[in-house]
């Protein structure tokens, strides 16, 4: 895909369907624990869902051969589908190269260095196909049809397994001159090690404040010494104690909310956006964002951004993958769709 080509995916358009023609793409979301997909029609409706588990996968070629049987599932569900597929769009957990369609690596749950994923796509579908990092496309969804879609300038937060940042500017998504914008799980911020960190391994932000960092934390430093060694509870099951008045609970949530209050502050240094959206298993927990928002009011900037949760939720990669396949149908040089 060619750098004008990328350009002319307008992001901002929100048109329907141009043709009368029956038209689908498919969405996916590529996890380091699932994968999901979804059919679309040509305004975005989804029509049909198919999901499975990734848990354990690192060897790319599987991973399309299960967005294959995923996509036939789908079709065999619409069968007027089969002759109107027009594209295909995933998201994948790391830096991604939109242009050249690689996946140049992902986070340390999978492993992916250098893969051609557009055109294993393209080769598995015969449709046009495009790859992004999958919370570009949540930011993408969030733009579309969720909490910033009257925004032209806003940052959208992941906060799962790991800490990633998608972020939109004039209504276009900024992915960087090397595809890394937005790998915010590496920022080195005042609590946090002082040393970057080694290729393949969770950044110190991440380290400190993403899903499974938080875990670790509550393991090594705050679970009481009563507490039997089973007590692995997850981020946000230490969230849900906090709220019912454990005290280590309420110290590990405060200290995550420091640190990602400080990551904000930061962002919003340099970008001046005036909005964040929290999104993620972990961000969409209202404790953290109401601890976010306390934390970050004590920092007294000139103008503080909005905190919002995301509206979208777990379907923001799938639907941003939507919007993306939609978009890059309109492209293809089959009959636009937008």
């Amino acid at each position: 895909m060619t750098h004008d080509r990328i350009r002319s995916l307008d992001t901002t358009h929100r048109g329907s369907v141009a043709t009368d023609d029956p038209c689908y793409v498919v969405g996916v979301d590529i996890g380091g624990t699932n994968l999901r997909l979804a059919l679309a029609d040509g305004n975005g409706a989804i029509e049909a869902r198919w999901a499975c588990s990734t848990a354990g996968l690192r060897d790319a070629e599987v991973v399309v051969q299960l967005i294959k049987q995923g996509v036939e599932h789908l079709l065999a569900q619409h069968p007027a589908a089969n002759q109107s597929l027009r594209a295909i769009a995933a998201g994948a957990p790391g830096i991604t190269d939109v242009e050249a369609g690689i996946v140049i690596a992902t986070s340390y749950l999978m492993g992916w260095r250098d893969v051609p994923l557009r055109a294993m796509l393209e080769e598995a579908f015969d449709i046009p196909a495009v790859v992004d990092n999958d919370v570009n496309l949540a930011a993408l969804g969030e733009s579309w049809a969720g909490a910033a879609k009257d925004a032209g300038d806003f940052v959208f937060l992941a906060i799962g397994t790991g800490i990633g940042a998608g972020i939109m500017l004039n209504g276009q998504l900024f992915r960087g001159a090397s595809w890394a914008a937005g790998e915010i799980g590496y920022m080195l911020i005042s609590g946090v090690p002082d040393v970057s960190a080694k290729r393949g391994e969770p950044g110190a932000l991440e380290s400190m404040s993403g899903g499974e960092g938080i875990r670790a934390q509550w393991q090594n430093h705050f679970r009481p010494e009563s507490n039997a060694p089973a007590d692995d509870l997850t981020a946000t099951q230490i969230f849900d104690r906090a709220l019912d008045g454990d005290p280590p609970a309420q110290a590990l949530l405060q200290q995550t909310a420091v640190a990602l209050s400080r990551a904000i502050y930061n962002i919003a240094l340099v970008l001046n956006c005036p909005l964040f959206v929290l999104g993620g298993s972990v961000g969409m927990h209202p404790a953290l964002i109401d601890a976010t928002r306390a934390a970050l009011a004590t920092l007294n900037m000139r103008t503080p951004p909005r905190l919002l949760h995301s509206v979208l939720g777990v379907d923001a990669q799938l639907i941003g993958a939507i919007r993306l396949a939609l978009l890059t149908a309109a492209v293809s040089g089959r009959p636009p769709i937008l």
